[in-house]
């Protein structure tokens, strides 16, 4: 928000994700700042001590995101203004005071709902911050030979339904392709070293994938974006290919309607004749709305608990 009369930036009130409107209010006009809804303000861009309160955060369920992201509104708000962070209490809530604690925050708890809802007033001093952030940081990781952080799906290691994928994907691709939930741009990496590839779509839903993918993928033919393939993108049309090892989760619980969402989104985007490069776990049941949207669907491997299919617009 910006002041009319001086045109400098009013701070304001942040949300952190979407907590349920049932346990929490979220002041309105609040900023969001996550990753995870594209289009969002950064969080570690705050000023410290500068935002009023009361921020509230849907705090995420692994530790060193869920601590770095504590740790960030924390050292956005002014002393004296209010945090309220909640999770369910199987997916961090459980540790949501002790963390505060652990800050230098006088922490009020209550539980609800099966969610741990914790309020603190932000002391002048704080401790820890420093850590928790480094912790929770970017990094290069050597195994991978990448740059990744911490909530990034697979951050530290590669998914084995991608290896899968990537030990089955065609020596050749060639021309305009895509790579729905591009993470870290692994299978873009693999993709790119084909010359006959004239172009690359990579596209995520989080925006540290995002940030990692542009500092590990610096081929000129790939563009990459922080958007929900959820949302129909009339951008993507006449594909030759698209590759993906789409998410089958939605804050924390499986959701089976995101891989057919991808599914679609890929039949809509390839032209006649196009090829969709799908892999998942092997549970998911993919295979009908593969054969509702594709001429042909092949099973090409089912290895480990995933499987990989061809499929042929």
């Amino acid at each position: 928000m910006v002041n009319p009369e001086n045109g400098v930036a009013v701070p304001r009130p942040v949300v952190y994700g979407l907590p349920p409107a049932e346990l929490v209010d979220v002041p309105e006009g609040s900023l969001q700042v996550s990753p995870l809804i594209p289009g969002s303000a950064r969080l570690e861009d705050h000023r410290p001590a500068a935002a009023p309160g009361p921020a509230v955060v849907l705090a995420p369920p692994g530790t060193a995101e869920r601590r770095y992201t504590l740790a960030h509104a924390l050292r956005a708000l002014s002393p004296g203004e209010t945090l309220v962070a909640l999770a369910p209490k199987d997916r961090g809530g459980s540790r949501l005071g002790k963390e505060l604690a652990g800050f230098g925050c006088t922490v009020s708890e209550e539980a609800r709902r099966h969610h741990r809802i914790c309020t603190v007033s932000r002391p002048d001093s704080l401790e820890g911050l420093d850590e928790a952030i480094d912790e929770g940081r970017s990094r290069h990781v050597d195994n991978l030979a990448l740059c990744t952080q911490p909530g990034i799906f697979s951050w530290n290691r590669v998914d084995p339904g991608s290896v899968l994928l990537l030990r089955h994907l065609p020596k050749k691709l060639s021309g305009k392709g895509a790579d729905f939930g591009c993470g870290l741009g692994i299978l873009a990496l693999a993709v790119l070293h084909d010359e006959s590839v004239t172009s690359l779509a990579m596209i995520d839903i989080d925006r540290r994938a995002v940030e990692m993918a542009r500092r590990n993928v610096v081929d000129p033919r790939a563009t990459i974006r922080w958007a929900d393939i959820r949302q129909s993108d009339p951008t993507l049309t006449r594909l030759d290919f698209v590759v993906m090892n789409p998410p089958f989760h939605d804050g924390g619980a499986e959701d089976q309607a995101l891989g057919k969402v991808f599914i679609a989104r890929a039949a809509e985007a390839l032209r006649s004749g196009g090829t969709l490069w799908i892999t998942a776990n092997q549970h998911l049941p993919y295979e009908a709305p593969l054969r509702a949207a594709f001429r042909t669907v092949t099973p090409v491997a089912a290895e480990g608990g995933f499987k990989v299919y061809e499929a042929r617009k």
